[in-house]
């Protein structure tokens, strides 16, 4: 059995809405392989797929959503906001190692456990993703107007 990871979002983010993908690769560091990015489906639909996946094979599969973006300029912002978060991080993570985490120890909540299904849900059916593609075209010709 392999590993699924995605982002666990409120039910009311608008990021729901967004075509996913899915990006297969390795699960451990042997395997040397190039990942495989799939989609962009529906969520629900991305989901399912990668679960079925990895249900049967030594995989991670990473369910993520996909950010269109109108722009050179939008995509030049989503870069450096990037960028800004890993410099940060690293910021962080330089101060803990000299200064000890602080911080984190003084609001650490318990953390959530997600339950998963014992079972994977069943693949889409090919016209069942098509269906989805052709609702994501609509909402990116949308976006693009």
């Amino acid at each position: 059995m392999g590993a699924l990871v995605t982002l666990q979002l409120p039910d009311d983010s608008p990021v729901l809405d967004l075509p996913w993908i899915i990006t297969f690769g390795p699960l451990d560091d042997e395997d040397d392989w190039e990942p495989v990015v799939c989609g962009p489906y529906e969520r629900l639909h991305a989901l399912a797929l990668a679960e079925s996946v990895v249900a049967d094979e030594e995989l991670m599969a990473v369910v993520e959503p996909l950010l269109p973006s109108a722009s050179a300029d939008e995509v030049r912002g989503e870069i450096l906001a990037a960028k800004t978060a890993a410099e940060d991080e690293a910021a962080q993570a330089e101060d803990a190692e000299v200064y000890g985490d602080y911080d984190e120890l003084a609001v650490a909540e318990p953390t959530e456990t997600v339950e998963q299904e014992a079972e994977p849900r069943p693949a889409p059916t090919p016209d069942e993703l098509r269906a989805g593609f052709t609702r994501i075209g609509a909402m990116l010709a949308r976006l693009g107007q």
